[in-house]
């Protein structure tokens, strides 16, 4: 009886922790509800976005447009959703996701490592590059590498991919970090700044519409760093990744054909607010 008892004891007590175990790993492991299983049972998708020119904007009628706003659009109407946009300022874009405010971003966001640790991306369906617009005073004789300087000023928006491309490549020069593209833009044209990065097409864009005052040193061949775009979700949400990556492939044609609309063409300007 003497040897039996604590035997007997260990083994209860092995058993308990078993149980204990038993209780507390079914909860951790099973995962919670996929965002497509939500977004079904609502009936409504709620896609996470920021407004970059042309990736998504207001008209002059106020409505959001552009290429991502097409491209969520359809997805509900393929998923027999209905959509509901959710803007949100860029920097803090993520933190929303994660946060439980929508369901997907889906907003021109390239995918980097760093994006990566904290949200699962899709497969590519786009890529992008950063490109420059340069002050025309600076023209003569210019060299990229004339921008990484101390005396120079470089805007960005802030927590894009471009801001991070600016500080790699010129990291001598100031940084002036913006939340929108009007002020961003605006700054260079002002003065304030001697260039500003973002994803193209804008930097063309604007240097076409103030070719006086502005002038590109790069092509696409010469964009830094050109990165894919892709959809994020909530980690570890694989049901919905599966649903996206096959309705990307399913739509190959329809990424061209928006791609070719809203950056190739000028098609889109027309329906734009007028600026003076």
């Amino acid at each position: 009886m003497s040897t039996l008892f604590p035997k007997l004891a260990r083994l209860v007590l092995a058993t308990l922790t078993l149980a204990t175990v038993s209780d507390v790993l079914p909860a951790r492991a099973q995962a919670t509800e996929s965002a497509v299983e939500t977004m079904v049972k609502r009936g409504t998708m709620m896609v996470g976005m920021a407004t970059f020119v042309p990736w998504a904007m207001r008209d002059a009628q106020g409505n959001l447009v552009g290429f991502e706003i097409d491209v969520a659009t359809k997805l509900a109407k393929d998923l027999d959703l209905k959509l509901e946009l959710v803007p949100t300022q860029w920097d803090g874009i993520i933190p929303a996701l994660i946060a439980g405010k929508f369901d997907v971003i889906i907003g021109g966001m390239t995918i980097t490592q760093k994006r990566n640790l904290t949200v699962n991306f899709t497969m590519p369906y786009d890529y992008t590059g950063t490109s420059l617009a340069v002050s025309k005073s600076l023209e003569q004789g210019f060299k990229v590498t004339d921008l990484d300087s101390p005396k120079m000023t470089i805007a960005c928006r802030r927590a894009s991919s471009a801001c991070a491309n600016a500080a790699e490549y010129f990291p001598k020069a100031t940084l002036r970090q913006f939340d929108d593209d009007a002020a961003m833009t605006q700054e260079v044209l002002n003065g304030g700044a001697n260039a500003f990065a973002a994803s193209e097409p804008l930097p063309t864009r604007i240097v076409v519409a103030n070719p006086t005052k502005l002038f590109t040193p790069l092509t696409q061949a010469t964009e830094m760093n050109r990165l894919p775009t892709g959809m994020a979700v909530r980690k570890g949400d694989v049901d919905t990744l599966n649903v996206l990556n096959n309705w990307i492939q399913l739509n190959t044609k329809f990424f061209q054909e928006r791609r070719h609309f809203w950056f190739e063409t000028q098609d889109w300007q027309s329906k734009m607010p007028k600026t003076n």
